[in-house]
């Protein structure tokens, strides 16, 4: 099996000018969304979640593996049961709920799910190839992660000679790699919530464990954030927005 990295050819799509967001558009969705801590109790239509759970899973992804899963809560009790569990804040107190979750564990079933639903009759044989050989190779870590082991000392004898992808190769980098789309998704999720009226909160104060009971979430899948969505109450932007120089953070080459 090839160590090196594969890259996958997606059905090719012209964009015009007219297909795409003006920069000053999309300026000023970016710059309206804030954090959002109180909210009314006016309800989110499930249209509007809905499409914007469909703009959520356009997000880019690692090999187009989609590591991710939403538990939409709306029903008054759950949404109460969640609120100490939300260390008892006011953004918790939302009439919506959205807990995003990282999978690293449903890799196989979405390379099973490519080769499937491919968009242009059967797949070619090169995606075939990756999605039943080359990912399989790259994501299993085994039991234990044995797989992994493996593949740590292979890269190390192999990249000596040449340029690799040398990650995921252990349960902890998997669970990096389902993180790091997931996060995409949860951006794309409150930039259409905002385009919609609605605002958002992403939530990282929860007590894990008892999220875990309350939700019933399987044991691989990571929490990501709770994201409470409504409209804005009294007082909900508790301060003005500060962040650093751009200059702090970014490097010319």
């Amino acid at each position: 099996m090839s160590l090196s990295s594969t890259t996958i050819a997606e059905p090719q799509v012209a964009l015009t000018r007219a297909d795409a967001a003006t920069p000053a558009a999309l300026r000023a969705l970016i710059e309206s969304r804030r954090a959002v801590r109180r909210f009314t109790a006016e309800p989110v239509p499930e249209a509007v979640i809905r499409d914007c759970l469909e703009l959520a899973v356009l997000a880019p992804n690692s090999c187009n593996l989609q590591p991710w899963s939403f538990q939409v809560i709306q029903k008054p009790a759950l949404l109460a049961a969640l609120h100490p569990v939300c260390m008892s804040q006011n953004a918790a107190k939302a009439p919506l709920i959205i807990a995003v979750l990282a999978r690293p564990d449903t890799w196989q079933q979405a390379c099973s799910g490519v080769i499937e639903h491919w968009p242009e009759g059967p797949a070619p044989k090169l995606i075939e190839h990756f999605y039943r050989k080359t990912a399989p190779f790259q994501y299993n870590q085994g039991l234990l992660g044995w797989r992994g082991f493996f593949k740590r000392q292979l890269l190390r004898i192999v990249g000596l000679k040449k340029a690799l992808m040398r990650t995921p190769n252990s349960h902890a980098d998997m669970r990096v790699w389902a993180v790091k789309s997931t996060a995409l998704a949860a951006e794309n999720l409150m930039l259409a919530l905002q385009s919609h009226g609605y605002c958002t909160c992403p939530m990282e104060g929860f007590d894990e464990v008892r999220l875990r009971r309350v939700l019933h979430i399987p044991k691989q899948a990571i929490p990501i954030m709770l994201l409470a969505v409504g409209k804005p109450g009294d007082k909900a932007v508790y301060n003005p927005r500060l962040r650093f120089p751009l200059e702090q953070h970014v490097s010319w080459h």
